[in-house]
Formats: structure tokens, sequence, C-alpha cells
């Protein structure tokens, strides 16, 4: 459900519910003269001069689809003092923190970050000053945040070693990655980033979107953004086959998965359907010791936004069950335009106690908060 709550007084906060956790807020920078502190010289000027090429199609000039005009977002996330939305953080305190009473809120930044750059060095040396710039910006001056470890996903090596230099820092509770990668994502050239990952006591999260250098669907581009925000959700399916099926979750027993802004109705179905096939076809991945969706179903976490709601009632219900309550987290995923107000997020179907996890308790049993 997604639903825009303008606020009604300002400077009266209205509480949403005890112990808010909201795994899913997207800063952003007013310039990119923010992130000139924490770049060297050649990499500033390297930025300068070329600026940043994704490994995607539809990058240069206006984006293809609508979502990004403007900036995605709300309209009313514009700072009064100026600036882009989530750019300003005594605003973001009142209009995200204070008003809806949360205690913790996990940053995933998205632009500019470095991620899915065609150049691997300058990917490397952007995704650390972001991660400098969050902790500058943001996490040394508000301790209900908590920074994602952007990582330069398509280097492995300089991804661990982003991650161990973060490792121990309590200003971060996860590894940022994103749900469209250059090879999916179980591939063991990625397997120095969960590795990393693990011996930092970090999960790892999927965000949809990202620069694989490929079209999202197997036909090609989409025509439309109805068909690309459909598909974020073909593209978690895909990472979660591929970390299964490669043996990920064998190779790291410790590893834990969360999937944001791919909504979670279809984490069963695939479930059903890899164990279908997984007992006709076990010799050629006999480095599987259990059925795939056991795996799943207890290496994957999931974010609520944006959660599909089925008609009836009971199938939601069904949904949680098998993904498991302990496993759903709450996103608002501000300050976009398909924020979920706390509010009205959890469909009332569900019963509170399960609720109050959904809202707070499982991000701070998976965070350590």
């Amino acid at each position: 459900m997604n639903v825009i709550q303008p606020i009604a007084a300002p400077g009266k906060p209205a509480a949403a519910t005890q112990g808010l956790v909201d795994v899913d807020i997207h800063p952003r920078a007013d310039n990119i003269e923010a992130f000139k502190p924490f770049l060297s010289e050649r990499w500033w000027e390297h930025l300068q001069s070329w600026g940043m090429r994704a490994r995607h199609g539809f990058t240069a000039g206006q984006p293809p689809f609508p979502k990004a005009q403007p900036l995605a977002s709300r309209r009313d996330a514009w700072p009064p003092t100026g600036g882009t939305p989530a750019s300003d953080l005594d605003f973001l305190r009142f209009q995200l923190l204070d008003n809806y009473s949360i205690d913790y809120g996990v940053l995933n930044p998205l632009q500019p970050s470095g991620q899915g750059d065609r150049n691997n060095g300058f990917s490397a040396a952007m995704a650390h000053a972001v991660n400098e710039w969050q902790l500058e910006a943001w996490l040394r001056k508000e301790p209900r945040l908590r920074g994602s470890v952007v990582v330069p996903y398509e280097d492995p090596q300089a991804s661990a070693a982003e991650i161990r230099k973060r490792a121990g820092d309590p200003n971060f509770c996860q590894v940022l990655m994103m749900s469209r990668t250059g090879e999916p994502a179980g591939n063991p050239r990625y397997w120095p980033i969960y590795e990393a990952a693990v011996e930092a006591g970090l999960p790892v999260a999927f965000h949809a979107f990202g620069y694989s250098g490929w079209a999202m669907t197997n036909g090609g581009w989409p025509s439309f953004y109805i068909e690309e925000v459909s598909e974020h959700a073909t593209s978690c399916q895909n990472q979660v086959i591929s970390l299964v099926t490669e043996g990920v979750f064998e190779r790291f027993p410790g590893l834990k998965v969360i999937l944001i802004e791919c909504g979670f109705a279809w984490l069963p179905s695939v479930g059903w359907r890899l164990d279908k096939h997984w007992r006709h076809l076990k010799s050629e991945v006999p480095h599987l010791k259990r059925a795939p969706s056991e795996y799943i179903r207890e290496h994957i976490w999931v974010s609520t936004q944006p959660m599909e709601e089925p008609e009836r009632g009971q199938h939601i219900l069904d949904i949680c069950e098998w993904v498991g309550w302990d496993r759903i987290l709450f996103a608002s995923d501000y300050p976009h335009w398909d924020f979920d107000d706390p509010r009205a997020a959890i469909p009332g179907v569900i019963p509170a106690e399960r609720r109050r996890a959904i809202y707070g308790g499982n991000a701070r049993a998976l965070y350590g908060f």
C-alpha cells in the first residue's frame, strides 16, 4: 500500500508505533561537490572530466521513465531551505524520524554511488567516497541513523576491502548491492563480497534497480515504467535462485541476505518450483545438501515496500507464514513517491503481535540494534 501522508501540524510528531525501524531511506547529496573531500585528486578530476558512466542503456540525457521526474520523490519532500529531497538532515528528522517516532533508520544511497560504473577504479573510489559522506553528513550527526556499506560489486576484491574497512564500525549495519548485477549474484566471482560480509557480521542487502549492462527483461528494453517496476521482483528471483543453486549458502552458512523494494509474494512459488526441479536434478548440484526452499527460508529476509496485497486477507497471512514472520522488515522508501506511511503500510489483517515484529522487532534482531 503506497500512501503519502502529509504532515498535519508542523512540530507535532505523530507516533506510528513503538520501536519503529525503517530499513529503506534514500539520502541524496545536493550536488556532486559534496563528495569532493572524499575523492583523491585523480578521481575528482576523472569525475569532472568524464562523469559517471553506468553499465546501462538509456542513461544519457533525460531518464527514460517518469519515475525519476523529478528525482522520484514526493512533492512535499523538498526541504524548505532548498536542495533536493533527503539532502537536509534537519528536514529528514522533522518529516520522517520525528514525525513517525522512528527509533532507527537505515540509509541506502542510490545515486550517485559509483556502483555499476564502467570504470572499476572509479567505481571503487566513488563507493568509498559515498561511505565517507554518509559518516560525515549523516551518521555522526544523527544517532538514529545507520549506513549501508556501498560496494563496487563488479570489482569483488575492492568490495571486500571496503567491507573490511568498515568492519566493527557500529555506524554501518549492512552491505549494499543492487538487484541487477553483471552476472547472477551466486557466481563465484562475487564470493569475496559474501566472505567479507560474513567476517564482518553484516547482512548483504540487494536493492531494486542497478546497472548490469543488460536489459531488465529477456526480450530487451521495456517501453513503459510499469514494466520495469514490475520486473524488480523477477530480478530478485534470479538472484535468489543463483545464490541457492551456486551453493553460496553452503559455502557461507552465516550469510544473511535482504531483498529490498522487490516485493515478496513471489518467494513461495520460487521455492516450490526450485524444490520440484531439484528432486529430479540433484546430480547436477551435489553441493546442495538440502531442498532449495530450506536455504531460502533460512537465509533470506524481505522488506515490506512495495508489499503485494492479495484481495483475500488469508493469502497475505499464508505468504507471510511461508516467508517467515520473523523475516519481514518495515521499509518506507522515503523520500520517493511510492513512500509507505508507517500508519497504513501493514495490512490490518495481520495480527497486532506480528505487526509489531514487522515494524521493528525483526530488524532489531537481524541488525542487533
